[in-house]
């Protein structure tokens, strides 16, 4: 398998074949841009007090100073009583008058949000901790979805994992839709984390194997990602125009039905055809790239290979254990899985706390999307010009650099802690893509995307810790406020 590369030489580099499969495999990866993040707008909290019902007979200006805080209100008895006797909140020492839960429900502010799932079933107060747990069940559907796509992958083809994973979460995603309660929401959001990695993982893969050298660096570090980040700058944009969680969901959902056509533009990737002994399905495709090259394929193209008959491939079957059987391999898969999972935390804490930064929701998501372009532009000349391991190091310390200084910035400078969080945005996202391309190529092709799928999965257990981050700052900045 290791002449793969010298046996399909002569369909060149820039050439009609690769530019169609690296914009073809790079668009599938669009919609991950959408389903991966949309939960900063799902699942977003906007202002809310204790609803006063219209039975209560209170007064415009004690229906206005009736909340204590968002989890609770004066006793309505007491401010019954006020309004009865014609007095003013300024009239009253509104501190000393006893306060009780919000019995009645909440009043949400409609000024930026038609509706999210925490307005739908009121995940405040007592029961905020739905809020996180909702983005933690996701990623622990990418974890399950981590755990055995990459094995599924390698088993039975990665164009077809990729349009079931494809499948799968689009009509789960159109699922959620109809939710009646948090719990189911949850259940489907769980099987759409599983879907969204797994499609992204093994259109990542098909990629690197259906690719040749010089093309595979440029879609690894560029093509896919800066595609992700488009359809990651497109969410804002959507969620902006589609206020209500429902229909956003159905805004995101509708766009994926035109990359159906793909299954029939994106072939299979020829290095697994050989790995599980189908040289003559592999040189049929090998054969269609040269002719739409314009390119005059050999007769035989992989006989100097060494392949794997059926029989052999049965008795050599690959899954994740083998990642920890061998020494070199053990040590090389626990510490990218300890890298992953480190960025990752970073990544998506970064990411899914746009809401809560300064300024309006929505540009801030375009910002913190539109920050990763240049973020891909630059890992795609680090790895093409300079050392995998340097470049992951010096992205990695840039990154985290800037987050510590962010502790050290007075409140009053709001603006100057946003720009330090989008610079370690900016780093932790080229130390990501770099990741994700300097683990392809160190694993063989029978291990690769078990492989992928492996450091995926250690990283999902950051991915999950990551919005207990964001609520923990919360929930201290509240406390502190209260204080």
């Amino acid at each position: 398998m290791s002449d793969y590369d010298r046996s399909t030489a002569f369909l060149g580099e820039w050439e009609s074949f690769q530019w169609r499969q690296l914009l073809l495999l790079s668009l599938a990866i669009v919609p991950n841009g959408f389903t991966g993040l949309a939960v900063v707008f799902l699942a977003d909290t906007p202002s809310h007090r204790c609803l006063i019902p219209a039975e209560a007979n209170l007064s415009a200006a004690w229906t206005n100073s009736s909340g204590a805080g968002g989890c609770s209100r004066y006793r309505l008895s007491a401010l019954q009583e006020f309004t009865r006797r014609g007095l003013d909140p300024e009239d009253v020492n509104v501190s000393a008058v006893e306060t009780e839960p919000c019995l009645d429900g909440w009043e949400y502010d409609s000024s930026v949000y038609e509706s999210t799932i925490i307005t739908e079933w009121d995940l405040v107060c007592d029961d905020s901790w739905k809020n996180p747990l909702t983005s933690s069940i996701f990623f622990g559907g990418v974890l399950t979805g981590s755990f055995i796509s990459g094995q599924l992958s390698d088993r039975f083809g990665r164009k077809r994992m990729l349009f079931i994973s494809m499948a799968i979460t689009n009509i789960f995603y159109f699922l959620q839709i109809f939710s009646p309660s948090w719990l189911v929401f949850c259940s489907l959001y769980f099987v759409v984390g599983m879907g969204q990695i797994s499609c992204y993982v093994t259109a990542f893969v098909l990629g690197m194997e259906v690719l040749t050298p010089g093309v595979r660096t440029a879609f690894s570090t560029v093509g896919v990602c800066l595609f992700f980040a488009a359809g990651y700058m497109l969410l804002p944009l959507v969620a902006f125009l589609l206020r209500s969680w429902r229909s956003l969901l159905l805004g995101l959902t509708l766009p994926s039905l035109t990359l159906v056509p793909l299954w029939w533009l994106i072939p299979e990737s020829p290095r697994w055809l050989l790995s599980q002994g189908r040289v003559e399905e592999a040189e049929v495709i090998v054969k269609n790239a040269a002719k739409m090259n314009e390119m005059e394929a050999p007769e035989i193209i992989f006989k100097s290979l060494q392949v794997l008959s059926p029989s052999e491939k049965k008795k050599r079957s690959f899954n994740i254990c083998d990642l920890l059987r061998w020494g070199a391999l053990r040590w090389l898969s626990l510490t990218l899985w300890l890298i992953w999972n480190s960025v990752t935390i970073a990544y998506f804490a970064l990411s899914l706390n746009t809401s809560n930064l300064h300024g309006d929701a929505y540009l801030n998501c375009f910002l913190s999307a539109l920050v990763e372009v240049p973020a891909y532009v630059l890992s795609w000349f680090l790895f093409r010009w300079c050392p995998r391991r340097l470049s992951l190091c010096a992205t990695l310390l840039t990154g985290g650099g800037v987050l510590l200084l962010i502790p050290l910035i007075p409140s009053n400078l709001a603006m100057v802690t946003v720009a330090l969080e989008m610079l370690g945005k900016f780093g932790a996202t080229v130390a990501f893509a770099i990741i994700y391309a300097y683990t392809a190529e160190l694993y063989p092709t029978v291990l690769r995307t078990t492989a992928l799928a492996s450091c995926s999965m250690a990283a999902r257990v950051g991915s999950i810790v990551a919005p207990y981050f964001i609520y923990l700052s919360i929930f201290k900045s509240c406390a502190t406020n209260s204080g």
